[in-house]
């Protein structure tokens, strides 16, 4: 009787880690596909309700997502903001956009810090809640860091005012 306990204890077990085992897998596949769309997304989906995201002009300040031909297409100055969404200070930032007057004229770009390793190299960013003047050549005109003063005044003051 004690040896039929026994297996029916380890059949139990072996049972639940092969479930436990499939929810695993299942659970890292469904990441892996939201990872994919959100890599397919356009430029300006996945800005938060309220950010301002109006079309591109010289006389209306918007804060869109990053991509080469949202660049491309853009006029006026262009402003290039490494974020990552694990940084508080980058949220800090970013909620402070949402929430400010972008100048008339600028377009900052919210580029993922974590996956765009290639252009943080092209700009020597070295730090999350780096600013990035960009001209229409895509060469770096000035840079800020506001790390040390996560705000959207601080950055318009030592970078967007000069």
């Amino acid at each position: 009787m004690r040896k039929q306990v026994i297996v029916a204890i380890g059949v139990v077990v072996a049972v639940g880690l092969v479930v436990l085992t499939f929810a695993y897998i299942r659970n890292s596949q469904e990441a892996s596909q939201q990872n994919e769309q959100a890599a397919k997304m356009t430029p300006e989906t996945d800005i938060p309700e309220g950010a301002q995201s109006s079309p591109s002009g010289p006389s209306e300040g918007r804060y869109t997502n990053y991509s080469e031909p949202a660049i491309d297409s853009t006029s006026g100055r262009k402003v290039l903001f490494f974020h990552a969404p694990w940084c508080p200070q980058c949220r800090m930032i970013e909620n402070d956009i949402e929430k400010s007057a972008i100048p008339s004229g600028v377009t900052i770009f919210k580029v993922d810090y974590d996956s765009n390793q290639s252009l943080r190299q092209e700009y020597g960013v070295t730090l999350q809640t780096t600013f990035v003047e960009i001209g229409n050549d895509r060469k770096l005109i000035n840079k800020y860091v506001a790390y040390n003063e996560p705000t959207f005044d601080s950055v318009k003051t030592n970078l967007l005012n000069k």
